[in-house]
């Protein structure tokens, strides 16, 4: 299933359209085209909302979540 996510630029989770709306300055669009089966792992900065390398999250726990797509 192909569909747009949007995310918080601010707290790296998932908001609302209308959110996404009212605040495009904060708010990141992402596609997902959803034809992985949960076997990538990736890794986000929760402060900014943008990928990060593995060592970047490893080096940075506390501030990046690692999502499996």
């Amino acid at each position: 299933m192909e569909r747009d996510v949007n995310r918080s630029t601010r707290s790296g989770k998932f908001v609302k359209e209308s959110t996404a709306e009212r605040d495009p300055e904060h708010t990141t669009t992402e596609h997902v085209d959803g034809s992985s089966d949960g076997d990538r792992e990736v890794h986000r900065s929760a402060k900014t909302g943008k990928f990060v390398t593995e060592t970047t999250a490893e080096l940075h726990e506390s501030t990046t979540e690692t999502q499996r797509l």
